[in-house]
């Protein structure tokens, strides 16, 4: 087995699924089925029948979100909780689902199997780490004296990886043994990458070609198209949301204080502070503040207008007056120049809350906090936005799943808070740079059809759209007409007031970026001759003519000449193919009943809820 495993590595490990998440649902021996001892019966999610429950999921996310802190990668909002919750559950349920098949396929492992695994097919991680090297290669007798030497607790995690990973590399195994490749077929995938072809192409987009001023639609219309296209209508969840804010945006006093801070770092350097020293102290680049404050060597327009101009003025060695742009002032340091190229290093100090105003805003912020968060009155958070001298507004319509944005600002753990709420109830307060807020939860509409006069305006422009493709095919018969006539296909073009455009050699396997949604088209132009002309070609976006300009086939004898190449690398993307589909279906059937919303909302209701703690881990 170990031959084959090292002979097949470099497609398997393509394809191999286990990574940190999935390893640390199963290392931690994550209870199915109620075999965990899990101290509450809360079932979160059902995977094929067998059970995981509330407190064995959530022990999980704890210690994934651990390991993503001690990474220095820390879950701190809830859209980043959730995400990495979605990220267990999706490798758990995969697992499960892939156990299941591992029965019944009778694919299992003896004990003898993987006591040899470990022993001499190290894991990714070993291979790579440097203790293991000997004169830059892996050493495999280090890898066996340092297994050897571990304690018994230690080897057992390790074999618990192997318990995981070998099934599936026999699974792999079995899936892709009858792959297999023709010397015909492959000299066809040789063609698709090979082949090309140049064009000439008429697109005909509804929108562009056909003006609003051509078609009317009228209530009746729309009407019709809204009960013939329901399904287009559907819709997810959605929450309804009013909200209050504290702005966060500095003012005038902000950008003074800023700017004598500024000041006070020149001064400093004129006093003969090291800059580097400086940037790493002062600076609030993240992104260079390590290196000194060093941009390396870039050309004018590469930053903001007003730093590259600002650099450009200084000589080499000359450092800046602080100079303001979006991102605060900057103490530039010129190293070199060359025409519009120069390298140079600087220290940001950024534009940003201070002082009394500072204060002031964190008062208010503290506020909305004590008085208006959390609240399941939903009356309260209209009285204290009187108190406070502060509007309520209503947020856009947020779908489950979505994003919310206010103006520029990305709000973040709205989208999660507001469908584990309960109607009338407000938020923790939301921080982002612009602005504090506490949302309310108006209404909650499930998923389902909209009904037409919620979505009027989009349903008029789609029948408006069908009424102009309709308009566009009888164009479309006239413009294959002329050119049945023997009209130039520029020529035709012209008559009709629409572009002829000729593409650049392309191949099927990568076509112009114009045809990247388009493969009829691809397949039409490869099928003509030069000079020959295909369509009209409807696709989903628009009306297609093509007639080829260029052509240049694969050559037999170049082909002959890498043949075994060609061949080996063409398995190996099969096999990843065939085993990704494979994993797709796998997954796809499983029967997943994920209740974490509903356990979420009863616990909200029912704050004790039977849970050791009275709520929800975390959150």
């Amino acid at each position: 087995m170990m031959r084959t495993m090292r002979a097949s590595a470099k497609w398997v490990m393509g394809v191999l699924i286990v990574a940190f998440v999935g390893w640390l649902v199963f290392d931690v021996g994550m209870d199915v089925g109620g075999r965990g001892g899990g101290s509450s019966s809360l079932v979160v999610v059902r995977v094929n029948g067998e059970k995981i429950e509330y407190q064995d999921f959530y022990s999980t996310l704890r210690m994934a979100q651990d390991q993503q802190r001690r990474a220095g990668n820390p879950a701190n909002t809830m859209d980043e909780v959730r995400a990495l919750e979605d990220q267990i559950l999706e490798s758990l349920v995969l697992q499960i689902a892939l156990d299941g098949e591992y029965r019944r396929r009778g694919i299992t492992l003896t004990d003898r199997e993987i006591s040899e695994a470990m022993r001499n097919q190290p894991l990714p991680e070993f291979v790579q780490e440097p203790t293991f090297q000997t004169d830059g290669q892996f050493d495999l007798n280090k890898y066996q004296r340092f297994i050897q030497s571990q304690t018994n607790e230690y080897q057992l995690q390790i074999e618990a990886r192997y318990r995981q990973e070998l099934p599936q590399i026999k699974l792999y195994q079995r899936l892709v043994g009858d792959v297999y490749i023709s010397d015909a077929q492959l000299w066809r995938l040789f063609q698709d990458e090979i082949d090309s072809v140049a064009v000439n192409l008429i697109t005909l987009l509804p929108q562009a070609v056909i003006g609003d001023d051509e078609v009317e639609v009228s209530d009746e219309e729309i009407a019709s198209y809204y009960t013939d296209h329901r399904e287009q209508y559907e819709r997810p969840a959605s929450a309804y949301l009013s909200y209050v804010s504290v702005p966060r945006v500095p003012n005038s006093s902000d950008s003074v204080a800023a700017l004598e801070r500024a000041q006070d770092v020149l001064a400093e350097l004129r006093d003969g502070a090291d800059f580097a020293d400086m940037a790493m102290r002062e600076s609030a680049d993240s992104a260079n503040r390590e290196s000194g404050g060093d941009l390396g060597e870039v050309s004018r327009g590469q930053h903001v207008s007003v730093f590259s101009e600002a650099a450009l003025q200084l000589q080499p060695g000359e450092i800046s007056e602080p100079v303001l742009s979006d991102f605060g002032y900057h103490i530039i340091r010129l190293q070199s120049k060359t025409g519009e190229t120069y390298h140079a290093s600087h220290i940001l100090i950024p534009v940003e809350l201070d002082g009394d105003h500072l204060t002031a805003v964190e008062t208010r912020g503290d506020s909305l906090d004590l008085y208006a968060a959390e609240q399941d009155d939903p009356s309260t958070l209209d009285s204290i936005a009187a108190s406070m001298g502060i509007d309520v507004e209503v947020a856009d319509p947020l779908a489950q799943g979505g994003q919310l944005w206010i103006g520029e600002d990305l709000v973040p753990d709205v989208a999660v808070w507001a469908f584990e709420a309960l109607e009338g109830e407000t938020s923790h307060v939301i921080e982002t740079n612009s602005a504090f807020y506490v949302f309310r939860i108006d209404r909650i509409v499930p998923e389902g059809i909209a009904p037409l006069e919620e979505v009027r305006e989009r349903v008029s422009f789609d029948a408006t759209i069908a009424a102009k493709w309709e308009k566009l095919e009888e164009l479309a018969e006239v413009i294959r007409t002329d050119l049945e006539s023997g009209m130039a296909f520029d020529d035709v073009a012209g008559k009709h007031g629409v572009r002829s455009v000729e593409l650049p050699p392309f191949t099927r396997l990568r076509p112009n970026p114009a045809l990247m949604n388009s493969p009829e088209v691809v397949g039409t132009a490869f099928g003509l001759g030069i000079g020959q002309w295909g369509g009209p070609i409807r696709t989903e976006q628009a009306m297609f003519f093509t007639q080829p300009t260029f052509q240049q086939l694969a050559d037999s004898s170049a082909f002959a000449g890498q043949i075994d190449a060609f061949r080996e690398r063409a398995l190996n993307s099969l096999r990843q193919l065939r085993i990704q589909m494979a994993l797709a279906s796998i997954r796809q059937s499983a029967d997943v009943v994920d209740l974490r919303l509903e356990v979420a909302q009863a616990l909200r209701a029912d704050p004790g809820g039977g849970m050791p703690g009275g709520g929800p881990l975390g959150f």
